[in-house]
């Protein structure tokens, strides 16, 4: 059995009095049980595919490790403790006859607890590869025990809650945030493999730019001046683009003054990249890269599990039109759309609740799109050639000015990526700005006049390709998670009603 007395006792607090007993006994025996610096030079991992060969006819070297004690079994003047780390587990067998004075203190050890080896790496008589501990030290001593027994946390909340118990008792969940780290990691390989500079801007300012979204609000004391969190490094990155850094990215944090759902965090992780000489084409062969290469490089396989379907994450993927798509399922173009009572006619049929008084045509284009197309994309499909009303930072098409270079990515319904063939006339900007502050009383996320951005553009910003990805939508997919408290370690919750 795993634990004895552990499996004996019942309520919380009589196991913690159980355990800060055990730390008394360790110190009265003059043992520090929090330990010192610890080298160890291998991981449970490593052993076992460095000795994968090794028989029980054999003996191995002498190796050092540490890690969480996940299981403890007495067997007479023998005790078998697992040693689990991040990359695995290891048996490690004591004696009673090779330890001394220091074997009775063993049963001071309880589940949970960090623990060093040392020993010589053999095979038992069962098969098992194993370390035959010469010395051990206590490392950390938990007061309190793992969830069920290191099962795992059963509650949902509790888990984003109390991640750090949810990360020590499960597996996957440790696996997942390793994935989002290798995600995030391979996109900056691909990307300086293109020869782009990492750059980074501020994450406060006094105006609030580059998305339709409401912003966290700050006060400065010093400055006596009101700050905004920003949502969105879009206007930073292109004053890079004019100052002649030619090709920028950034990978950070974005905070947005929204609702919380399974798809939105208030605080989440943006990539946004800017390529002077580039436009939205240049964009879709971007991103199609980034996703070949996180195919390469991180997946095991180029399809995924999402929501219960499957889907093909390796490039060339589908493009249409957003005209084409809403003609499709929304019977109606739009050209159409961009039309005031033809526009809230259709939120009207779909039951929207959106009208003129209170909502502008940009909105409900959007949301009609949401209602009725998105549902329908389920493979990775850039849809093209956003109206104007809803892409205030992207450049005109040539042959119809009332749309633009723009596309957005989506996968099972959800918007991965944003790029277009950004806008450089300072005076159509101008304008643009100008025409959403004209309906800031009824769109409370309309674009403020940013005066030094048009500066910026009047000194001259070339043909220019952007896209944003969202990394937290991407590392859902990727993970195969229907949430985004799945992927994110510390998601913000709601206070408890009991505080």
């Amino acid at each position: 059995m795993s634990n004895p007395v552990e499996e004996e006792t019942s309520s919380l607090e009589e196991l913690i009095a159980h355990r800060r007993k055990h730390l008394e006994n360790l110190q009265a025996a003059g043992v520090n049980p929090w330990g010192q610096r610890y080298h160890r030079d291998r991981t449970a991992d490593s052993i076992h595919q460095e000795f994968a060969e090794l028989t029980s006819e054999q003996e191995g070297p002498i190796v050092t490790v540490a890690g969480r004690i996940t299981a403890h079994r007495h067997q007479g003047k023998a005790t078998f403790i697992d040693v689990t780390d991040l990359s695995g587990r290891i048996q490690c067998y004591l004696r009673k006859n090779d330890l001394e004075d220091s074997y009775d203190l063993l049963n001071n050890l309880d589940i949970g607890d960090f623990l060093g080896v040392t020993g010589k790496v053999f095979r038992t008589r069962r098969g098992e590869l194993s370390i035959h501990v010469e010395k051990w030290v206590p490392l950390s001593k938990a007061l309190r025990p793992p969830p069920e027994k290191f099962h795992g946390l059963k509650d949902q909340e509790t888990k984003y809650r109390q991640r750090y118990v949810d990360l020590l008792s499960s597996a996957e969940v440790r696996n997942t945030f390793v994935l989002r780290s290798r995600i995030i990691s391979a996109i900056r390989n691909y990307l300086d493999s293109l020869g782009f500079m990492e750059v980074e801007t501020p994450t406060m300012a006094s105006l609030a730019g580059g998305a339709s979204a409401r912003p966290f609000m700050t006060h400065h004391n010093a400055l006596d001046m009101q700050l905004y969190m920003r949502i969105a490094t879009e206007l930073y990155l292109k004053r890079c683009i004019v100052g002649g850094l030619e090709k920028v990215y950034e990978i950070g944090r974005i905070w947005r003054n929204e609702g919380i759902s399974t798809r939105h965090n208030p605080e989440f992780t943006m990539m946004e990249l800017y390529e002077a000489y580039s436009d939205f084409e240049g964009m879709i062969e971007l991103t199609e890269g980034i996703f070949g290469h996180l195919c390469d490089h991180v997946l095991v396989s180029d399809q995924v599990e999402f929501g219960g379907n499957t889907v093909n994450l390796r490039p060339p993927f589908r493009r249409a039109t957003m005209d084409s798509l809403l003609r499709e399922h929304a019977g109606v173009g739009i050209h159409e759309l961009r039309n005031p009572d033809i526009c809230f006619a259709k939120a009207r049929e779909l039951k929207l609740g959106l009208d003129a008084k209170t909502t502008t045509v940009a909105h409900a284009i959007d949301k009609i799109v949401d209602e009725t197309v998105l549902p329908h994309i389920i493979q990775p499909t850039f849809i093209t050639e956003y109206p104007i009303e809803l892409s205030p930072l992207a450049k005109r098409k040539t042959n119809d000015p009332d749309l633009t270079d723009r596309f957005e990515l989506f996968v099972c319904g959800a918007e991965i990526a944003n790029a277009f063939s950004e806008l450089n006339d300072p005076d159509d900007q101008r304008g643009r700005f100008e025409a959403q502050q004209a309906n800031k009383d009824i769109d409370a996320e309309a674009h403020p006049v940013d005066e030094d951005f048009l500066l910026a553009l009047e000194y001259g910003m070339p043909p220019t390709g952007g896209i944003g990805i969202g990394i937290d939508r991407l590392i859902m997919l990727l993970a195969g998670k229907t949430s985004i408290r799945d992927i994110l370690l510390f998601p913000l919750m709601r206070p408890r009603a009991d505080g």
